[in-house]
């Protein structure tokens, strides 16, 4: 990482959420997919939060898109989380002896949804205005913040990614 610093900072950083990816999905490989899918759709949905007066006068409110990125993200996580809760308590309530299969919880699942919908907040406020794809993966994955916490805005932690200092040793 400070090799790469030195000579580029765009390689450092790529570097950081490579790394990240990696670590996450080192637990369960399959799990990478479900993050990669919050991040590409949080990014867009940020995206068109962040710049829709310059994209297209066509665009759904700012209100609903916020709604719609609201929804993806308690849903993802309310399907991993309580699912088997509710089928448990449906089967309960009717008899109707569904066949319940336990859901492996993606790791940090919590964390990142939640700190997603931090961005997209943000975004619709007018607090975040971020284009690079790969700033926003590397806010998104980066692995020591995203599996232990706490649950951080982007302007708390990417500010400290764009310092020169923090990829000299």
């Amino acid at each position: 990482f400070f090799v790469m610093g030195r000579f580029s900072v765009r390689a450092a950083q790529l570097w950081l959420a490579v790394a990240s990816l990696f670590f996450y999905a080192w637990w369960n490989p399959p799990y990478l997919i479900l993050l990669g899918i919050s991040i590409i759709f949080n990014y867009g949905a940020g995206y068109l939060l962040q710049y829709r007066e310059r994209i297209a006068t066509k665009l759904p409110p700012a209100k609903l898109i916020l709604g719609l990125g609201l929804v993806f993200n308690l849903g993802f996580l309310g399907y991993f989380k309580y699912s088997t809760f509710f089928v448990e308590n449906l089967d309960a309530a009717i008899g109707a002896e569904f066949t319940v299969t336990r859901i492996a919880l993606p790791l940090a699942i919590s964390f990142f949804t939640f700190q997603k919908i931090a961005y997209l907040v943000d975004s619709y406020l007018g607090k975040v205005k971020e284009q690079s794809f790969l700033n926003y993966v590397l806010f998104a994955a980066f692995f020591p913040q995203l599996i232990a916490g706490p649950i951080v805005h982007y302007s708390e932690i990417f500010p400290q990614f764009k310092k020169t200092e923090t990829y000299r040793f």
